[in-house]
């Protein structure tokens, strides 16, 4: 088979991306994401509590913490049509239990994971008419424990469980991706305290190849679903 013939099929096996939402599209990876979906000819939609700087991009300023806020938000978006969802919207705030406030524990739960189940939640009719895709983001620390992380290691725990039960619940009607990424070079790490930050020369993953990964996830042809994806640096701590 040739070079042409190759670039051919392949070029004739993706799936236009349509319309997609991006919880926490103003940063880090979902940034990212709202980038690598533009240019494959997406239209990516940030939902998110910051707004974003690229007047390229639509933005809706909405706090995850809210389910109802996120809901109607997602609701008005539905109503054009959704293709898929990203759910990149993620914070953390390192600290044994009995440090961190309870109000901050709860934000962090809420954003991660409850935040996650509302925009799905609101997307989903939509999504099921116009067979959309959905990726939503957990993290190593969701398969793997550590101290001084008990909210963030719920709520990405939960987001696993939530996803592979939303997987067997949309069979056969919405892709559902699960994608755990490791660290990457973003702010997620830039306002903890020195001792729960990467040294210096870590080794993190760029987020533009992660967010390739979701486009990738995003555009498969009808038949074929990636179920789930780990992607880290070779050298991530926190995997295996």
């Amino acid at each position: 088979m040739s070079v042409e013939t190759i670039t051919h099929v392949s070029s004739e096996s993706v799936r236009p991306l349509g319309s997609v939402v991006v919880t926490g599209g103003a940063s880090g990876l979902g940034a990212a994401t709202v980038s690598a979906i533009s240019a494959v000819g997406g239209t990516p939609i940030v939902v998110d509590v910051a707004t974003v700087t690229a007047a390229a991009y639509e933005s809706i300023r909405v706090d995850l913490t809210d389910t109802d806020a996120t809901e109607e938000a997602v609701r008005a978006i539905a109503a054009r049509g959704i293709d898929g969802v990203v759910t990149a919207a993620g914070i953390d705030l390192p600290g044994e239990l009995g440090a961190i406030p309870a109000a901050e524990w709860e934000r962090i739960v809420r954003v991660n994971l409850f935040g996650t189940a509302a925009a799905i939640r609101a997307a989903l009719p939509s999504l099921i008419e116009r067979r959309g895709r959905i990726v939503t983001v957990a993290s190593t620390l969701g398969h793997r424990a550590v101290s001084d992380a008990t909210a963030y290691c719920a709520s990405k725990f939960g987001v696993i469980g939530f996803t592979r039960a939303l997987t067997a619940e949309l069979k056969g009607r919405v892709g559902v991706t699960l994608l755990t990424p490791g660290g990457m070079h973003t702010s997620f790490f830039d306002e903890r305290d020195e001792r729960y930050r990467p040294p210096p020369g870590a080794d993190l993953c760029n987020p533009t190849d992660v967010a390739n990964a979701i486009v990738f996830a995003l555009s498969r042809p009808p038949g074929c679903e990636v179920k789930e994806l780990v992607i880290a640096h070779p050298n991530e701590s926190s995997w295996p």
